[in-house]
């Protein structure tokens, strides 16, 4: 029996290339199971929309498997944040103006995926606009899709902006999620719903088809139960796109991520701890944390203090995400149908305007203040842009590249997400990965790992590594059995054994 809770995608695909499951049978178990807890039950609203052609496409994936074409995904169920643009499904950003939004093409990433034979079941609730409208919303909201919850905890945020992604592989909705980070935006899920997610260089996945916040810092990543299923799907998601500047020099458009998993990567290892970011003495993130570091030594890393200030130092912060913000996104909306609701940064904010009492609960500053910058050649906005950024880069890459080329650390490591900023302004990328349960009220905890640009490989040798001494994770029904207790979601148990 496979428990769609803590299911591989290797299992998954040997069950599927012997026959033992069907990709249509799986599609349905998923599909049953996001009724079951996703619309029903706890209502999680991960979930936003369901794709009309998921069962369409698992009966080709059928048919391919039939045919002896085993793609690296296939019949693999795979659910996408809702701004990630589908052919014939609304790319909504959780937007109540973007509701009936709908691309002209799927997004390259996409068109990798169906390639690769996953199945795309739909699209997953965020952060609106990821959490760019206005400062204050709530991980996880948005005046479309509602509030996402954390099943490991209801009261508890599930983080965002990518909060339906994380919650709908911890709660076993799917097998696979692609998400989105600006900055913090995978990471801050996947420690708080206790999965694996990871934040890219930006330029390893292309971008085209995403609706954006911010070019310079913006990246589709994957979120996955384990390190070796983040792996297969980026494997997959990996690429150059004529179409994203960002991805030409991408050095591992064609790797296969899988070979970096390696029990031994942690080995030899010089792992830099940020000494201003370790949990406060007698917390039960320290236990945790402590537990973690332990584990690094014994799998034979040398851990070595260091001093890394991962603040910006732009007095009033940086202009960075809001110019390129209103840059970016009537770039983006300009580019759809002439029938779409809306074209501009301008029409949304006006739309929002129009129904401020479905929309606007927590305002939209955010978006108001990207509106009123001159984007004009040489206008002050521009001139403090090119300056924010500028020193953005000096503060994150060059102060990182410095720090592990000193300490000749192969990366970082964090308790929770705070080098989310640095390495989002740096464009390099993270690991976050599942570290165990806090002992006062079962909460999950995470650990974070930061590296240079392109480094991947060894983030993921080193994840992977910790992960198997470790085993850590723990699904939902058994960290929070309340909560999906007698919730018809396969078994009496809410586990969801199918096969």
């Amino acid at each position: 029996m496979l428990n769609l809770e803590t299911v591989t995608v290797e299992q998954l695909t040997e069950s599927l290339i012997t026959r033992r499951l069907s990709a249509v049978a799986l599609a349905r178990a998923c599909l049953d199971r996001i009724a079951a807890l996703d619309e029903r039950g706890p209502a999680l609203h991960a979930v936003r929309a369901l794709n009309p052609g998921a069962l369409a496409d698992a009966e080709a994936a059928d048919r391919r498997l039939l045919a002896g074409d085993h793609g690296p995904l296939i019949g693999i169920p795979v659910l996408l944040k809702d701004n990630i643009d589908v052919l014939g499904m609304p790319t909504t950003a959780g937007s109540l103006a973007l509701e009936h939004s709908y691309p002209v093409a799927d997004a390259p990433l996409v068109t990798a995926l169906r390639r690769a034979g996953a199945v795309i079941l739909g699209k997953v609730n965020l952060t609106e606009l990821a959490n760019f409208l206005t400062a204050g919303m709530p991980g996880g909201y948005s005046s479309l899709g509602g509030q996402v919850l954390n099943p490991y905890d209801v009261t508890q945020t599930p983080s965002g902006s990518s909060s339906g992604s994380a919650v709908a592989v911890a709660a076993g909705l799917a097998a696979l999620s692609v998400g989105s980070e600006t900055s913090g935006s995978i990471l801050g899920p996947a420690c708080a719903n206790s999965v694996v997610g990871l934040k890219p260089t930006v330029g390893l996945v292309p971008r085209t088809g995403l609706v954006p916040i911010a070019g310079s810092q913006d990246t589709a990543g994957p979120l996955a139960r384990t390190v070796a299923d983040v792996a297969a799907l980026l494997t997959v998601l990996a690429a150059r796109d004529e179409r994203d500047p960002a991805t030409a020099a991408n050095p591992l458009a064609d790797h296969d991520f899988a070979g970096d998993l390696d029990r031994a990567a942690v080995r030899g290892r010089r792992i830099g701890v940020v000494l201003g970011c370790v949990p406060e003495e007698g917390s039960d993130d320290r236990a945790l944390w402590d537990d973690a570091t332990q584990a690094m030594r014994e799998l034979g890393a040398t851990l070595v203090p260091v001093e890394l200030d991962t603040r910006s130092g732009i007095e009033g912060g940086s202009s960075v995400l809001t110019y390129e913000f209103g840059r970016d996104l009537d770039t983006y909306l300009s580019g759809l149908p002439e029938d779409a609701p809306c074209r501009s940064l301008a029409d949304v904010i006006a739309f929002n305007e129009a129904h401020s009492a479905a929309v606007l609960k927590f305002g939209q500053t955010r978006a108001l203040a990207a509106q009123a910058k001159d984007r004009a050649p040489g206008s002050a906005d521009t001139r403090r842009y090119l300056a924010d950024r500028a020193q953005d880069l000096v503060e994150s890459r060059d102060r990182l590249d410095a720090l592990l080329r000193a300490e000749n650390l192969a990366a970082l490591l964090f308790a929770g997400y705070p080098g989310a900023s640095i390495g989002a302004r740096a464009g390099y990328p993270s690991l976050a990965l599942p570290a165990g349960y806090r002992a006062a009220d079962r909460r999950p905890f995470g650990i974070t790992l930061l590296g240079p640009a392109w480094s991947e490989p060894e983030l993921l040798g080193l994840g992977h590594a910790f992960e198997q001494a470790t085993h850590l994770r723990r699904p939902p029904s058994v960290v929070n059995p309340a909560l999906l207790r007698g919730r018809g979601c396969g078994v009496a148990d809410g586990t969801g054994e199918i096969g």
